[in-house]
């Protein structure tokens, strides 16, 4: 495999579309004409298996991408004047470009105490939630509407059922609603091995934006309201913000592929297992130092500067933006075992 068109592990948007995704796009666009605006069969087939997926008659949109689902669901649970709670890494702190302040008309971003050890693994605990709630009530003050939790997090963590009903208690004590950021929801099943339902609505969760492009779709999240009435209008701000699809069906029929016979699940456990499988060949390579055991489909490893320059001139691709200047690697549906054994043969030749 050249470097030209090897695997690499900078993200799992790098990875095309896999072939359930990519047939069942196919079959849509053969099918001839069809409704628009989401009218037709293949919209109606999908949103029906994410309602069977989930056990429970709830609203399903699809949007474009991740920053628009965060976006316009959390825009759906708040007024201007509210504030959303949120870890320190959240992609609606770092890299949404303000785009849940805007679609809220601006709603505040309330982050997180970034020191505890919850928070260096990239999560949120009902301590932090009560000390934001609780630190003032003054009309001064951005009034705390909504709590965010990211799963999988950003750092490649995994909340577990009981974490997110601990969340989900401290949200309801204090009358707020809780979101959650599904970028990586199916690495996080697949690593815990629950249902989708006992992780989102049975432990409390109010809207999933459930990520779909970094599993093996094309393009397309579902953002998915387990109480109806916390969408209403939600298909007015879909619209407005030019995220209607006018031929959805090429968002959601690939949605049948990647719902049919688990294949969301079994993408996700293969991502999953590579990372496991960088993070075992991690360990035993000296001068590597592994910040924390992968549960999804992340590694973060910290390694000497020169080593860093050395991979990228070898053409290899990651970043350094996240986990304190440590080195994100990302592995994909589609990552190979042996992608994962050529970088770590060549990070081994260059700690020699």
């Amino acid at each position: 495999m050249t470097t030209t068109n090897r695997q690499q592990f900078a993200s799992d948007n790098y990875a095309g579309t896999c072939p359930q995704a990519m047939h069942w796009f196919m079959e849509a666009n053969a099918s001839g004409h069809e409704p628009a605006y989401g009218e037709d069969r293949w919209t109606q087939k999908s949103t029906d298996m994410l309602r069977q997926l989930f056990d429970i008659d709830c609203d399903v949109y699809y949007v474009f991408n991740g920053t628009a689902a965060n976006s316009l669901a959390l825009a759906s649970l708040c007024q201007s004047y509210h504030s959303v709670i949120c870890s320190p890494v959240a992609h609606i702190e770092t890299d949404e470009c303000g785009g849940p302040e805007f679609f809220s008309n601006g709603s505040k971003l309330l982050v997180a105490e970034a020191q505890s050890d919850a928070a260096k693994l990239g999560k949120l605990t009902p301590e932090a939630i009560n000390a934001l709630v609780t630190k003032r009530s003054d009309i001064h003050y951005p009034r705390p509407k909504v709590v965010s939790i990211t799963q999988a997090t950003e750092m490649g963590t995994v909340y577990s059922v009981d974490e997110v009903r601990a969340i989900s208690w401290m949200a309801k004590k204090h009358h707020l609603r809780l979101h959650m950021d599904g970028a990586r929801f199916a690495n996080a099943v697949a690593h815990l091995g629950c249902s989708p339902a006992d992780i989102t609505w049975k432990a409390g969760v109010d809207v999933l934006c459930f990520g779909g492009t970094k599993n093996g779709l094309p393009v397309g999240e579902a953002v998915v309201f387990f109480d109806k009435t916390m969408s209403e209008d939600f298909a007015y701000r879909v619209k407005q913000a030019g995220q209607l699809a006018s031929k959805m069906r090429f968002i959601s029929a690939p949605w049948v592929g990647l719902l049919e016979n688990d294949v969301w699940l079994h993408n996700a456990a293969h991502a999953n297992a590579m990372a496991q499988r960088l993070y075992s060949g991690l360990q035993c390579i000296a001068g590597v130092q592994v910040l924390h055991a992968p549960q999804a489909n992340g590694v973060f490893a910290q390694l000497p500067p020169a080593v860093v320059q050395a991979l990228y001139a070898k053409g290899w691709k990651f970043y350094q933006f996240i986990a304190g200047g440590g080195c994100r690697f990302m592995c994909a549906w589609d990552t190979q075992p042996e992608s994962v054994d050529a970088l770590l043969n060549d990070l081994k030749a260059e700690l020699k």
